[in-house]
């Protein structure tokens, strides 16, 4: 079985979405933006999720993540619990 270690960032809007990813182009640390600005409780470990498997995150979480290049940063991703910057660290496949 296919499995993935990804990081990510959620805030609310897309407009935020953006304007983090275009600092994390610009050199920011994926990590520190995480932990400044995400919603999600794994924003205290760097937006870590740890590794999982296809099917254990919502769809177009999923989608990402198993189909983005590693190491890439992916997104605004919309979901049910608001947009996402997605960072694939690594996939076995």
């Amino acid at each position: 079985m296919t499995l993935a270690s990804a990081r990510h960032i959620l805030v609310k809007t897309e407009e935020q979405c953006n304007n983090l990813k275009t600092e994390i182009e610009n050199g920011a640390v994926f990590a520190d933006i995480a932990e400044q600005h995400s919603l999600c409780p794994s924003g205290k470990q760097g937006g870590e999720l740890g590794e999982f498997g296809p099917g254990q995150m919502v769809k177009e979480f999923d989608t990402v993540v198993f189909s983005a290049p590693v190491g890439e940063v992916q997104g605004p991703v919309e979901t049910q619990f608001g947009y996402h910057l997605v960072e694939v660290t690594k996939r076995s496949e």
